[in-house]
């Protein structure tokens, strides 16, 4: 049985000076970052070997996905989904963010409508308009114990010329997963309307619970069946799961000809092919890397409860429990800070603003960290919360 002490995740490694957009973006030491989505620890051991026996080979050519690389993506989505998908159906990408902005590209005309639920991940935010398209979003139900979809905010916000549908699913920034049930009612919704789904499924691996429907710990929505993955273009990657967000390596699983075939030509010409370091770490991390993965949960795990009690013992904050990823939506209205995001820069800590995902009154904490960093960000936001009530 694996356990988190059998690696190190409380190793606090020095990121400052090193490049980091995560850890040089405030230019002093006195600000913990604890917004940008990658972590803190360092990526199976396995994925280091592997980088440096191929940095010791010498040369950096340009690369494809090696039949084993391939076999192994295949065979992970057979084994983790029982989701049987043809390696034609895969289209190699240098970053999930660039699969978002080509699905919009791919799918309708200029100035048709693309249909996402906020809050959410800013690239949805602004992929539309990038391509031309005209984003249009339904809010998120707030249910007092989780967020869910808001099926009658969908139907309200659909037109006649909304073509695409973007789903975040694990949800960032809320962690909810959805469950078996709520995407089937989204695969009718989508087939009602004619619409594509573009599934980003990036936490698909950052999972704390089971869905309670199926047992599974994440449902791709196109493995629901052969109609919905007709009309599906799922994004994947290994970059949140294993650390290796920099190297940029993800993929689209596109089953439909037709859809892959217009999903390459809003790629050509633009898209860069992914770089040699980018494919040997991704074939090593899902090779060998799941030991290290089921760890490194266990320590999210904890790190996951120590927020959510920590968060809503402060007055006039308030969270839902995260179901998946590292990432915590803080609810900061009943405080009227302002700006949030403000607030707690200036007690030394620094957090996502919600505006920046249509959630305005939020702030996105990452506590995919040591627990000694975690327990500072969380300390410093407690005496800043306490601060200003006695002032």
């Amino acid at each position: 049985m694996t356990r988190s002490s059998d690696f190190n995740f409380d190793t606090i490694i020095n990121r400052q000076g090193t490049a980091s957009a995560k850890w040089d973006r405030y230019g002093t030491p006195d600000i913990l970052p604890m917004w940008l989505a990658d972590m803190d620890f360092e990526s199976p051991p396995e994925v280091m070997a592997a980088l440096h026996q191929r940095v010791d080979h010498g040369v950096f050519g340009y690369s494809r996905p090696s039949d084993d690389l391939v076999d192994t993506v295949l065979t992970r989505l057979k084994h983790q989904y029982r989701w049987i998908v043809k390696k034609d159906s895969l289209v190699w990408l240098p970053g999930l963010v660039t699969g978002i902005n080509v699905s919009c590209r791919a799918v309708g005309q200029q100035g048709d409508n693309v249909l996402t639920t906020v809050p959410v991940y800013p690239p949805f935010l602004s992929a539309p308009s990038l391509s031309g398209r005209t984003l249009t979003t339904a809010r998120l139900a707030d249910k007092q114990k989780r967020w869910e979809i808001d099926f009658d905010r969908l139907e309200g916000a659909v037109t006649a010329r909304t073509r695409l549908f973007i789903l975040c699913n694990p949800h960032n920034p809320t962690g909810r997963v959805f469950s078996k049930g709520e995407l089937l009612q989204l695969v009718a919704f989508c087939e009602t309307h004619n619409l594509i789904i573009c599934s980003d499924e990036i936490h698909c691996d950052l999972i704390f619970d089971t869905d309670t429907d199926t047992g599974r710990p994440h449902i791709p929505i196109a493995a629901l069946g052969p109609d919905v993955s007709n009309q599906t273009i799922t994004l994947m990657a290994p970059s949140k799961t294993f650390n290796i967000a920099g190297l940029g390596c993800s993929f689209a699983i596109i089953e439909n000809p037709a859809l892959r075939k217009q999903f390459k030509a809003a790629m050509a010409g633009i898209v860069p092919d992914v770089n040699a370091l980018a494919f040997t770490a991704t074939a090593a991390a899902y090779r060998h890397g799941d030991r290290w993965l089921r760890a490194m949960i266990d320590y999210l795990r904890e790190n996951r409860d120590m927020v959510t009690r920590a968060i809503n013992a402060m007055p006039g904050l308030a969270m839902h429990q995260i179901e998946a990823t590292y990432l915590a939506w803080i609810d900061t209205r009943s405080a009227h800070l302002g700006n949030p995001a403000e607030f707690f820069e200036k007690a030394g800590v620094g957090l996502n603003n919600g505006i920046d995902f249509d959630g305005s009154g939020f702030v996105r904490l990452n506590f995919g960290c040591p627990r000694a960093t975690l327990e500072t960000g969380l300390s410093r936001m407690a005496e800043a919360m306490a601060s200003r009530k006695e002032g």
